[in-house]
């Protein structure tokens, strides 16, 4: 099978890497990447959830995922010196995992000792790897956990764009 790889403009799309098989045009692959959703623990008027949907790669630490995405991690903690900037000792960035577990890395060392009177699914961002650079899949992250004040239905499909 001989592969040809060209790039080819798109009106809409600018200039698109398309491969070329055995004479035929196959639009490129996706990159691997993790879907997330990242719900507030605050609700919105209308009593709903606050869900942010975010892509990232695989292999980051959810904290950096978090904190590059505009996501709130720290709430109350925010300012420089409540918190430890990701060395796992301060216990102010703890975030429940309510789907996407397996895509996780396991427990730490520091985490089982910070969480040891939490629920299980409750992880510390700044040592939770969220799989590896080649990883797909789905995590929902409910923020700051310890200030939810209500419960939530999740709902696995994302709202598509031309819903309003």
């Amino acid at each position: 099978m001989t592969e040809v790889q060209k790039f080819v403009r798109l009106k809409s799309l600018g200039r698109v890497l398309v491969k070329r098989i055995n004479g035929g045009m196959e639009p490129p692959e996706e990159p691997p990447a993790v879907n997330f959703a990242f719900v507030s623990s605050v609700l919105l008027p209308d009593g709903t959830p606050d869900v942010h949907f975010r892509v990232a790669c695989g292999g980051q630490k959810l904290r950096d995922i978090m904190l590059d995405s505009n996501i709130e991690l720290y709430g109350p903690y925010s300012r420089p010196l409540l918190n430890c900037g990701g060395g796992g000792t301060c216990g102010t960035c703890i975030v429940e995992v309510v789907e996407g577990k397996e895509l996780l890395n396991p427990r730490t060392d520091k985490e089982k000792e910070k969480l040891k009177r939490n629920p299980k699914n409750w992880r510390l961002a700044c040592q939770t790897t969220v799989g590896k650079p080649d990883s797909r899949g789905l995590v929902v992250i409910q923020q700051l956990p310890e200030w939810k004040g209500h419960e939530w239905n999740y709902n696995k499909k994302p709202p598509s764009e031309s819903e309003p």
